[in-house]
Order: structure tokens, then sequence, then C-alpha cells
């Protein structure tokens, strides 16, 4: 009850400073605006062994409701991993670079991070659990041109590519930075935002990671030549920029892309055929960084996490009509720096990750009916 108790307190206080409220461009009054969220100060419960994290950098919710999380041990600030065995100096200790939680927010196990038998990522980016249980894992470094899968306990199952250099987004052995993978388990196809060096979406096969297919924006022929620099006055750009950040897969069958440096979302089908795309001249954002779906059958919503302005967009997936956002920058319970990474429960209930100097994870309670 004292929970639920600070947990009203905590919603009231995010209404009276106008963190529901949504920045301009936002709905008409009295339109739709869409799923209603409350920040759980509580979550998660405090790490045992003095762990302390670096830059969230990848974040993913698996079929049991438990939230993984991915995050960069190496970015620990210098008085951040000055334990001592004499306690002379007590903070901290680096926790491992991939952990699980419970939906309570208990630490349910960590593995992870450089050891025989395969090439860790120099710096991680990019989570995701599929619904077989098995972890995927990648990193964005400018020798990070492979992806890891692994089994829930951490056992090695399967690596694609190398560390080294990149082919280009023409090649059809060796990544490119990829930022982050969504499994298809019916079609046992993993789709790959090939990412911060390449400029594509690749799709491999999920067991041998052989390759099968991969496209550019609109569907065309990636370039790997130097784009200019999103300027929402001109034309849209023909190719993804840097980076393709995220690959989501909705249960009607499309492919939702997040072209981070061009500030959009587009849509396509499972084959690399365009569909459409919004936010980039609807809304004025200016980062999209990583999206979820609302959990309802028809997925009406996509919450879309506007990393540099630490909003959280709720937009209409039919059309991607702006229908309301919440948050801010700042430090406190439901504020934001550098928001990163998005996951959602079968409740509805919203989990972040920021990087940066954020470097926190944080619940959000769904509370509309």
């Amino acid at each position: 009850m004292k929970r639920i108790a600070l947990l009203a307190v905590v919603a009231c206080v995010i209404q009276l400073a106008g963190c529901t409220q949504p920045p301009r461009g936002g709905p008409a009054q009295g339109a739709e605006s869409g799923p209603k969220y409350v920040v759980d100060p509580f979550w998660p419960k405090p790490l045992k062994e003095n762990w302390i994290v670096g830059q969230i950098a990848g974040l993913h919710v698996d079929a049991r409701d438990h939230v993984w999380v991915l995050h960069r041990p190496r970015t620990l600030l210098a008085d951040e991993k000055a334990a001592k065995p004499d306690q002379s100096t007590r903070c901290c200790v680096a926790a491992p670079a991939v952990l699980e939680f419970d939906p309570e927010g208990n630490f349910v196990r960590g593995w992870g991070g450089p050891a025989e038998g395969y090439d860790w990522p120099q710096n991680e980016h990019g989570l995701y659990v599929d619904a077989e249980g098995y972890v995927w894992v990648a990193g964005n470094n400018a020798a990070d041109h492979m992806i890891l899968k692994f089994t829930r306990e951490g056992a090695l199952v399967l690596q694609i590519g190398k560390p080294g250099k990149s082919e280009g987004s023409a090649s059809r052995t060796q990544l490119g930075r990829p930022a982050n993978m969504e499994v298809d388990i019916a079609a046992n196809e993993l789709y790959v935002a090939d990412g911060y060096g390449n400029k594509r979406i690749l799709v491999l096969d999920a067991k041998t990671g052989s390759y099968k297919r991969h496209w550019g924006a609109y569907g065309g022929t990636p370039s790997d030549d130097k784009m200019p620099a999103y300027n929402p006055s001109a034309p849209p750009s023909k190719q993804f920029a840097n980076a393709v950040h995220c690959v989501r897969l909705s249960k009607d069958g499309l492919v939702y892309v997040c072209d981070r440096g061009n500030n959009r979302i587009q849509v396509f089908r499972k084959d690399g055929t365009f569909v459409t795309e919004f936010l980039g001249v609807k809304v004025p954002a200016t980062d999209t960084a990583d999206l979820v779906f609302s959990p309802d059958p028809a997925q009406r919503y996509i919450v879309l996490a506007d990393g540099q302005s630490s909003y959280l967009r709720i937009l209409s997936r039919s059309d991607g009509t702006l229908l309301g956002s919440f948050a801010r920058h700042g430090r406190q319970a439901g504020e934001f720096r550098s928001l990163h990474n998005l996951g959602t429960d079968s409740k509805g209930n919203l989990y972040t990750g920021e990087a940066g100097f954020g470097r926190r994870l944080q619940k959000f309670v769904r509370v509309d009916p």
C-alpha cells in the first residue's frame, strides 16, 4: 500500500510539472492522446555487490516480461571504479555487461564481456532476446562488425561477422557497426539495423548467419558515400544516414526503421518494399533513437524515444500522427539525459535506458484503462 501511495504522489508531481503535456506540435484539444504513463521511481532494485552500470547501450523485454539490459562497463568514470578490498574507497564495481531483471526489478543474472571463443564488441550497442530465449548482442565501435548470439545463461551459440574492417553496405559476409537487431522466429530471419558504418537493413538466416537480402532507404541500393547533414528544409535524403539505429517488426508483417540521422521512421514490407515514412516533416523531433509498439492486437500506438530532446512521443501507428508526449530533460525520476533505448512488456509498461551521462534504467507504468 505504501508503494502504491508513493506512486500516486509521483504521478501528481509529474502532472503538476507539466511532464505529461505535449510540446508544441502536439494534438489538438480533445484529440486522442494515446496511452498514459507514470514513472516508478523504485525500479529497478539496487544491484548487489556494489555494482554500478555505465552507459545503457541495449534493452529488451522478453516473452516472460523479464528486462534485459546491455551496458558499457568501460564507460564508468574514474571515481566509479575505485572500490578497494579494505573499503577505503567503496565505489564501485562494474556490473557484467548483460543484466537480466524480473518484472519487479530484482536482479536475476549477469554475464558478458571479453572472453575466449568469441569477439566481444569494443563498444556495446544493441541487445535483443528472441522468442526462443536467445540473446543477441552487437557493438558500434569502428572495429565492431559482428553480432553475437548467446543462450540466456551466456553461452555462445553463434558469431556473425568479425572485428577489423568493414566491407561496405554491399557485403554479404561482413557487417558494418550494427546498431540493433530483431528476429522473425516464424521465418527464421534476423533483421539488422546495420547501422553506424553501413547504411542498410540486412536480413540473415537466424540459425546460420548466412546472407539473405538487404536494402537501403526507400528500398533502394544503399550507398556508403558521405551524406550531407539532415536539413529539414531540404528534400528527404534518398539514403539512410548515420545511424540506422533501430529495426522493429510489427505483428502485421511490416518493418519499422529508425533512420536517426535523417529524423524519420521508414516502413517496409519484409522483402524491402518501401511502404511509407513519417515523423521527419510532421513532427519537430530531433532524434528518432528507438521505438516500440503498444501490446494490443492491432499495435495501435508507437512510443518513440526522441533522444536528444528527452521526450517520449506517442504516435498513431496507422499514419505517424503525433498524439502526445511526456518527460523532459533532467536528472530526476521520469526525466532523461541521452535517452537511448526503449522496451515494453505485455502490460504496456515502458522501460528506458540512457547513454551519455544519463546511464539509468527507468520504468514507466501504463496507467490508462
